[in-house]
């Protein structure tokens, strides 16, 4: 029984290489010299645990830092599932559904994450650290940028003031300079941009325009719209969409708003976010509306998004 199955893995080994012009007896006698995989070398423990760096001596900054760090890996994971819908040629509806789920998992858990932030770091620590953390802020995270470019039309992101003068022909480079998060990193009284968005932009900025024109298509809510209209009733795949968009536009940010407002506010009156930014307006769901699968909520439901109970 063993010397079949072996023989077959062979074959299949022999048809592998073969079809990438390799040979197999070179692969199969690299095998001999090479060393048995282990746990830390396969997640790269001693690279990921040495990541972290701080600016101060406190020690609850290293909180900090781990935390979005992990945010990041997890930015990464919701990215990677995306992509597998955004990428299918025909995705049935189980597993449209089920891809939209796990993303919602994962913004689950960022949500109730915020736990870590909001109960794990003193105030007095962080309003120290944090001043050494001037002008970086979480409004740079470009992987975040992306998850919204691949989950809805570009013109849901769009400054809701500014939505009626933009469609489906406007430049992407144009539409770029009127999306939502733009106005926090604006002064508003002379329209000029902070350091603190001229350097992400000068960092991610032709990646974001590449990416705005890749989604424009592909993005989950396209996607969507080009399944079967049998598929696009399917109960299940709808609540999942619903789920989705309330978790990452609704309850996620008001989770950070709120753990934001605790240590920005705790103690020292008004305050800006570490960028600069005005950071109640642009994060606030209200204020901007964001909404990445509008026909799938009713009127009134739109009405009063982000509107708290």
């Amino acid at each position: 029984m063993s010397e079949k199955i072996s023989q077959e893995i062979l074959e299949n080994l022999e048809k592998k290489f073969e079809a990438i012009n390799q040979k197999t007896q070179t692969h199969l006698e690299g095998l001999l010299w090479s060393k048995p995989i282990t746990y830390w070398d396969y997640i790269q423990t001693d690279a990921l645990l040495n990541l972290q760096t701080q600016r101060t001596i406190l020690p609850d900054e290293m909180v900090f830092i781990m935390y979005h760090q992990v945010n990041e890996l997890l930015f990464k994971m919701i990215l990677w599932e995306i992509n597998q819908v955004t990428t299918c040629q025909n995705p049935s509806t189980k597993f449209f559904t089920e891809r939209v789920m796990r993303v919602s998992r994962y913004f689950d858990m960022l949500t109730t994450s915020f736990d870590i932030m909001g109960d794990g770091m003193e105030v007095e620590q962080y309003m120290k650290f944090r001043n050494t953390l001037t002008p970086a802020s979480g409004f740079q995270s470009a992987q975040y940028r992306l998850i919204e470019f691949a989950s809805t039309d570009l013109i849901n992101l769009i400054d809701y003031r500014f939505r009626a003068t933009i469609d489906r022909n406007t430049p992407y480079s144009h539409a770029f300079e009127h999306l939502y998060w733009q106005a926090a990193g604006k002064d508003y009284k002379t329209g000029e941009k902070s350091f603190l968005i001229l350097e992400f932009e000068r960092k991610y900025k032709a990646e974001f325009l590449r990416n705005m024109e890749e989604y424009n298509t592909t993005n989950i809510w396209q996607k969507f719209k080009q399944l079967p209209q049998q598929d696009q009733q399917n109960q299940d795949l709808i609540a999942a969409m619903r789920h989705y968009d309330k978790t990452v536009n609704i309850t996620w940010v008001m989770q950070h708003l709120n753990t934001a407002k605790k240590y920005i506010e705790s103690g020292q009156g008004i305050a800006e976010a570490t960028g600069g930014s005005d950071w109640k307006k642009y994060m606030h769901p209200k204020y901007q509306r964001r909404i990445f699968f509008p026909e799938l909520w009713s009127e009134e439901e739109l009405k009063n998004w982000g509107e708290e109970n």
